[in-house]
């Protein structure tokens, strides 16, 4: 677990999810949005690579820019070894996605990956929820979830 002087180091963040088409690329937007004023690498990618180079969701595209949040430039690929050395926190959006990633982290970069909604200071929600089986409603609360998330890891980094 990263500690709160560690939190000024940080300079790269990658969001991770499984497919990489819903929540994670989601965060990405939020985070990007919200953390414009800050110089810092984001990315998001998922734990399989059954979404390679697919755009979001055109649902999660929809939600997200509807509150004003770009999905330019992002496309789906696979978490690799080297997203480990590369990015100074991991964030992932569920207990599934962080056993996956602890698989294949080199032992040194295991502390660097955390749930993202650790961060979040209005919800008590654990995990991001998957809403590719559901309706708009699911994107929304996804959309919720991460701007809190995104809301309190910036309060960190800045404070």
């Amino acid at each position: 677990m990263i500690d709160n002087k560690e939190f000024k180091s940080i300079k790269s963040i990658l969001f991770v999810c499984m497919g990489n088409i819903c929540r994670s690329p989601s965060a990405e937007a939020v985070f990007r949005q919200k953390a414009k004023a800050l110089s810092l690498t984001l990315d998001s990618a998922g734990t399989v690579g059954s979404h390679v180079r697919e755009k979001p969701d055109h649902r999660a595209q929809k939600a997200g820019v509807a509150r004003g949040y770009s999905f330019d430039n992002i496309k789906a690929r696979k978490v690799t070894v080297k997203d480990f050395e590369r990015f100074d926190l991991i964030l992932a959006m569920d207990e599934r996605n962080v056993k996956d990633l602890m698989k294949i982290a080199p032992a040194q970069h295991t502390d660097k990956v955390q749930l993202f909604l650790d961060y979040a200071d209005n919800f008590e929600d654990q995990e991001v929820p998957d809403p590719y089986y559901g309706g708009a409603r699911g994107f929304q609360y996804v959309l919720d979830l991460v701007e809190d998330a995104s809301d309190g890891l910036i309060k960190r980094i800045t404070s």
